[in-house]
């Protein structure tokens, strides 16, 4: 497939608007910095769209309701919270909920013209009844099922955050229209794993050649079998060699050639693709920020739009 639109990419500046504890381990800031790159990359402010609050009938497509609601209304007791790991505050909820709705709205966007990109998303810890690891809510499970709403009959969820998706696994356990795949770090967190559809795990100091491997094969054996109407693809970048959570010795340049090879394929085979930032943790958010671009420029790539300022682009792809 052939495509001469840009991207769709959705954002919020609230995905940056947290008040965190001093010395909080999450890079908070990452987000504006990845939209401010962007727009200074020459990406036009008009490609980009807001994202809208996530509806209560879509939480609840996939969250328990007395979840839901405690989480909500701040009722979820400390124990729950700390699982989590951040301080509950009504900012952190409206956050949360505008990040679900931006992937719901990326889904959207991508079974209208093929390819959305989400400057958020990938919170895969959060289970039906519980939130985990930075998670409150499921945004790629939330998405995956507004999907099922809209004509589609299989949704491949292609999660390569460092970190197994524990919780979107296990929300689609007895689910057959749902794919879960995971590709993380078989000794990283979650310490107990969960059954995804293909789960692959990685040995810790994998190489690019040996984790692009995995990736290709993995990939290409899910689409062939499957054959999946929209792909919800998590391109967290804690797999980084840098990263402060990854364990992975993985470069720039493997998470480019990894994301180029994953647009690239579901281009080839005209399926849909929603695409969320996901992890990454290093500290100097502009070597963060490097590293999620790779994901964006493999967009513009894939979707043949040149942009004003391609050259001062850094990328790592070969190809």
């Amino acid at each position: 497939m052939v495509r001469t639109k840009p991207p769709w990419l959705i954002y919020h500046p609230i995905y940056s608007q947290l008040e965190l504890p001093y010395k909080h381990r999450y890079p908070i800031g990452k987000y504006q910095a990845l939209y401010q790159a962007l727009l200074e990359l020459g990406v036009p402010s008009e490609y980009f769209t807001s994202s809208e609050i996530a509806s209560t009938e879509q939480l609840l497509s996939v969250h328990q309701a007395f979840y839901t609601e405690q989480l909500i209304s701040g009722q979820l007791d400390s124990k729950a919270m700390r699982r989590i790991g951040f301080p509950w505050s009504e900012q952190l909820v409206t956050r949360s909920l505008t990040s679900v709705g931006g992937t719901v709205k990326t889904v959207q966007l991508a079974l209208q013209q093929g390819l959305a990109l989400h400057l958020s998303g990938g919170y895969h810890h959060a289970f039906a009844s519980e939130g985990s690891g930075f998670c409150l809510f499921n945004d790629l499970a939330v998405a995956a099922r507004y999907a099922l709403t809209q004509g589609v009959d299989k949704v491949l969820i292609f999660d390569c955050d460092v970190h197994q998706g524990d919780g979107t696994a296990a929300i689609f356990a007895d689910e057959p229209a749902v794919v879960t795949a995971s590709l993380h770090g078989e000794k990283n967190f979650p310490a107990r794993k969960q059954q995804s559809s293909w789960d692959l795990g990685l040995a810790t100091a994998c190489t690019d050649d040996e984790y692009l491997a995995a990736v290709t094969q993995s990939l290409d054996y899910l689409l062939r079998i499957h054959q999946p109407d929209l792909v919800i693809y998590d391109a967290g970048i804690d797999i980084h060699q840098q990263d402060d959570l990854g364990l992975l010795h993985i470069s720039t340049a493997g998470v480019a050639e990894r994301d180029w090879y994953v647009l690239r394929e579901c281009s080839k085979r005209d399926i849909p693709m929603a695409a969320v930032i996901g992890g990454g943790y290093q500290r100097d958010l502009a070597a963060l920020t490097q590293i999620h671009l790779q994901l964006f420029y493999a967009a513009f790539k894939v979707s043949g739009v040149s942009l004003p300022n391609t050259n001062r682009w850094f990328h790592a792809l070969h190809t």
